[in-house]
């Protein structure tokens, strides 16, 4: 998606308009078409809740349309057929085009037995989730009825409505959308922040391999430069940051056993909250560590 400004959607023809924002909702422009005629927006918060009011109050079969114009989620002939750019983007972004043999055989269990029970495709904001936590979605939700899961459907539609319209439209507002990871070494060793620790973060997996997030380097205040995730929603499932002390404290000529006790330090934790925001720091010495969950 190309990017625009509120400014310039309020000041376009609506056939731009609609141009636009025509698959802000998968496959559905009759949402831009109505939120046309609503404008001038004061703010993309406002854009959003009137497109989301359109599909509240549209009629059922039409919302149903709207769940049926969604693909199933790691579907390889849906993906050779050619998803939106949008889809296609989403879904790369958790990983479901790299399943695992064993990944793609439980999506394709948990995709069939929802569809022979609804008639619809299963939908969750895949930019919210890793690939063990929608298997783990797919499970709870099974046991709906129809019409709970009309509703559910249409609340995952509109989170992912509001992350494609985050991307794509500039204002001076901003949708809460985002969440943040972030880390902060202290030596307590010597009391002070640990610069030129490498760090890993790991996204962790039941059912594949594990998968780098990203690696950085803490800076002379003991942190990132840059959140480890930020400026996206923190994905829900179970992670692992791995900290190389050893070489830290081995550069200070802190005396050490040969090899060093802590060496590698791995910490495993969980998300459950993708747009909050979760600190996880380390207190560390050549001999013992701690961490708690901070914010």
């Amino acid at each position: 998606m190309s990017q625009t400004t509120l400014a310039e959607l309020n000041a376009c023809t609506r056939t731009e308009f609609i141009a636009a924002l025509g698959n802000i909702f998968e496959y559905s422009p009759w949402i831009a078409e109505q939120a046309a005629s609503a404008r001038p927006f004061v703010g993309i918060g406002a854009l959003f809740e009137t497109m989301k009011t359109a599909v509240e109050r549209a009629p059922a079969e039409l919302r149903l349309a709207l769940i049926k114009a969604h693909p199933d989620l790691a579907d390889k002939t849906q993906r050779a057929a050619g998803l939106t750019a949008e889809s296609d983007a989403e879904q790369n972004s958790a990983g479901l085009d790299r399943l695992s043999d064993a990944e793609y055989d439980a999506f394709e269990r948990v995709n069939n037995a929802y569809r022979s029970k609804f008639g619809f495709p299963y939908i969750v904001s895949v930019r919210r989730q890793t690939k063990d936590s929608i298997l783990r979605d797919f499970e709870r939700r099974l046991p709906n009825d129809v019409n709970t899961e009309m509703q559910t459907s249409v609340g995952e539609i509109c989170r992912i409505a509001a992350l494609r319209l985050d991307q794509l439209v500039g204002a001076d507002d901003r949708l809460q959308v985002h969440g943040r990871l972030s880390t902060h070494v202290l030596d307590t060793h010597s009391g002070k922040p640990a610069a030129g620790i490498a760090i890993e973060l790991i996204e962790l997996s039941a059912l594949g391999a594990a998968r780098v997030v990203t690696r950085a380097i803490t800076n002379a205040d003991g942190r990132t430069d840059q959140p480890l995730i930020g400026g996206r929603p923190v994905p829900i499932g179970r992670y692992e940051l791995i900290f190389n002390v050893g070489k830290y404290f081995a550069e200070r000529q802190v005396q050490l056993s040969d090899p060093p006790f802590l060496d590698q330090i791995p910490l495993r934790f969980a998300v459950s909250e993708p747009e909050g925001h979760l600190h996880v720091p380390l207190l560390v010495t050549p001999w013992s560590y701690a961490t708690y969950r901070g914010s």
